[in-house]
């Protein structure tokens, strides 16, 4: 194998993957990527065996050929080479020579047969939509998935889709997260299905998500497959059921908040300085046109504010989260925010006035 390129060709497809590249791993090949070289394009593959990211681009193929190298090293020479530099990669038996001007590398290598690949993924169904869009969904409920929860279920964001919407939801049992959004008519997505995505593949599907383009999203029984640009995703789903999240949802809160989203977030951002740093609760009393804020911690410190709001229902108190709050006004992206309440022992509902597009639920808690 043996081929030439510019630094940023080179480059690119390695940035694009190397997220996935694990530095501790079991199996020695994982530190590596694979680089595939014919007709006239470089593909570069990394893998941890839960996500694959497949980077490819055009660069001048001398001879073709595969071969795998160390992944994060390959990044720091080409990172350390000038911007101009024209670079030139050679298999000489079992090791790979990177040559760039009067610079020489020689890394090791494995063979290409031993590194771990996803062929096919049996796709059930396939869906269209943009980018931009994409990354809207992921980035308004991704925040609300559960870190390494018992219930692996929880460790990832629910996308379903019923032919006519896709929907992103995530929940880690204190707090839910839900976005959608129409799909395009040639998707085609006959039935309604829901896959479970771990952590690990959202955050790098938000990474690696750009703002112009279509994605093309193909499901399969275990895997779920992404063609975005010249970078292709595959990871494994979770095998579980989702919790019934419409369940958790207030259909008709009887207490209707509307609040200046900045000044709401604001005022909870300087009460939570002196909240306690365990539990982190804030209690919210509500009265006519006004909401009070107060926190206190096991040092007898204590905090208070108040905000103007819309609101001309009875009088009551109710214990949040106050980073779950924060959160949720945060991936409201309007100026005035409305907050549905039932009573002290139920969850909130926050949202943009007026639509359901992204929908955001707060379990209340004991202070």
């Amino acid at each position: 194998m043996k081929f030439s390129a510019t630094r940023e060709q080179i480059l690119g497809p390695l940035q694009a993957v190397i997220g996935v590249v694990e530095r501790k791993q079991t199996m020695p090949v994982l530190a590596n990527v694979l680089l595939s070289a014919k007709g006239n394009r470089l593909s570069v593959t990394g893998t941890d065996l839960e996500v694959e990211l497949v980077a490819s681009g055009e660069v001048n193929v001398v001879q073709p050929g595969e071969i795998t190298v160390p992944g994060r090293k390959l990044l720091e020479i080409a990172k350390s080479l000038p911007s101009e530099a024209n670079v030139t990669l050679t298999l000489d038996g079992e090791k790979v020579k990177v040559a760039a001007g009067r610079s020489r590398f020689t890394l090791s290598s494995l063979s290409a047969s031993e590194f771990p690949l996803v062929e096919s993924i049996n796709a059930t169904q396939t869906l269209t939509l943009p980018q931009a869009e994409l990354g809207r969904l992921i980035a308004k409920t991704h925040f609300s998935m559960a870190q390494q929860d018992v219930r692996y279920y929880l460790n990832g964001t629910l996308l379903e889709t019923d032919g006519k919407m896709l929907r992103t939801v995530a929940t880690d049992g204190h707090r839910l997260a839900i976005a959608e959004a129409p799909l395009s008519a040639d998707s085609k997505a006959p039935q309604a299905q829901q896959v479970i995505v771990p952590r690990k593949g959202v955050l790098e599907l938000q990474r690696i998500l750009g703002n112009s383009g279509d994605v093309e999203i193909a499901i399969g029984s275990n895997h779920i497959r992404l063609q975005i640009g010249d970078i292709r995703f595959t990871s494994k789903l979770i095998d579980g059921k989702f919790p019934e999240y419409g369940r958790v949802i207030p259909a008709n809160p009887g207490k209707v908040v509307v609040v200046d989203r900045e000044s709401m977030r604001a005022a909870l951002q300087r009460t939570a300085i002196l909240s306690n740093e365990k539990y982190r609760g804030v209690r919210v009393s509500l009265a006519r046109d006004s909401v009070k804020l107060q926190a206190h911690n096991p040092e007898q410190e204590e905090a208070q504010d108040e905000v103007e709001i819309d609101y001309k229902g009875d009088e009551m108190e109710i214990g949040f989260n106050v980073t779950y709050l924060l959160d949720a006004l945060s991936a409201v992206d309007t100026e005035t925010v409305e907050i549905g309440l039932t009573d002290a022992n139920s969850s909130c509902l926050i949202r943009a006035p007026g639509t359901t597009a992204s929908r955001y639920v707060v379990m209340p808690m004991r202070l």
